[in-house]
């Protein structure tokens, strides 16, 4: 599979220099050659199983494919990430369990050894997330790969669209144990950052967590919900969301409501994709690569 266009970003003077190109490019902040190869990881995002309507009429199939397309990456990730939304919400909890279950086991096709969950509030905000847990454990958890700080956080298990202050608690404790030069990724599943409030593309005690990671020179945070790619800044932290593995949303506050884009016949599966997120430089910087659901 060809690499498309890429957004390389790399802590520099204290904050982040976004340079967009073509594979093959050096970083213009550390000269790294594209070559330079450290880790890199996956991010699929809002699979929504068991969604069925309009906006995709192959929804019974799409993330199949995209485990698929995955899988013939030409180097296998090292791990991958889901952030949230791996179901379509339903207010029977026995159909939760069952969309969940169906979930996992497809996507247990993926020829990578390390798989990490975080839920979507369509998974755990109408039974704080008891039903997941039952399959993919805790919703929020850290982890270390090669030299970075990974950090999940849980901000779609309250119904009111928060953290919460115990999660909060832990989020300071762990954030008190790291190297302020250290890199630093957060993964979520609702951006930290007012968004589009009314569209509920917001977390409400967001700010708190952004201000804990202030201190830190090299954050990054990687998240999905809106079914698109977003790419923010607060102050030097980096923030961008990932499409969608099920339809596409408008671009934010361009109309009232957030209706899916209706499904082209003759182009399926436009404005869906995944996403290859490369470390460079012992994790001082990341490239990110998108890539479409299905291989054109």
């Amino acid at each position: 599979m060809q690499r498309r266009d890429f957004l390389a970003l790399t802590a520099a003077g204290g904050g982040a220099v976004f340079a967009s190109g073509l594979a093959g490019c050096a970083s213009p902040a550390t000269g790294m050659a594209d070559g330079y190869k450290d880790f890199y990881f996956v991010q699929l995002s809002d699979a929504h199983w068991g969604y069925q309507g309009p906006a995709n009429p192959d929804a019974s199939v799409t993330l199949r494919k995209a485990v698929a397309t995955v899988n013939a990456l030409e180097t296998p990730p090292e791990f991958v990430v889901f952030t949230g939304d791996l179901t379509h919400t339903t207010d029977d909890p026995v159909e939760r369990r069952r969309r969940l279950a169906e979930f996992k086991s497809i996507v247990a096709d993926l020829k990578v050894k390390t798989v990490r969950f975080m839920p979507g509030e369509h998974d755990a905000s109408l039974d704080r997330g008891a039903a997941y847990k039952e399959f993919f454990g805790e919703t929020f958890y850290t982890f270390d790969h090669k030299g970075v700080h990974f950090i999940a956080v849980d901000n779609v298990s309250d119904p009111g669209a928060k953290i919460g202050e115990e999660q909060l608690a832990w989020l300071r404790a762990d954030l008190a144990a790291r190297d302020k030069n250290a890199p630093i990724v957060v993964l979520t599943h609702r951006p930290l950052f007012d968004l589009a409030p009314k569209w509920d593309w917001a977390t409400r005690d967001g700010a708190q967590a952004v201000e804990m990671l202030m201190p830190f020179s090299n954050v990054t945070v990687f998240y999905g919900h809106i079914h698109q790619e977003h790419h923010q800044m607060t102050g030097h932290i980096t923030h961008h969301s990932a499409k969608s593995l099920i339809f596409p949303l408008p671009v934010p506050g361009s109309q009232p409501n957030r209706t899916p884009l209706p499904w082209d016949a003759s182009a399926p599966y436009k404005g869906l994709g995944f996403r290859e997120v490369e470390a460079e430089d012992a994790g001082a910087g990341f490239k990110v690569t998108e890539f479409p659901v299905v291989r054109a």
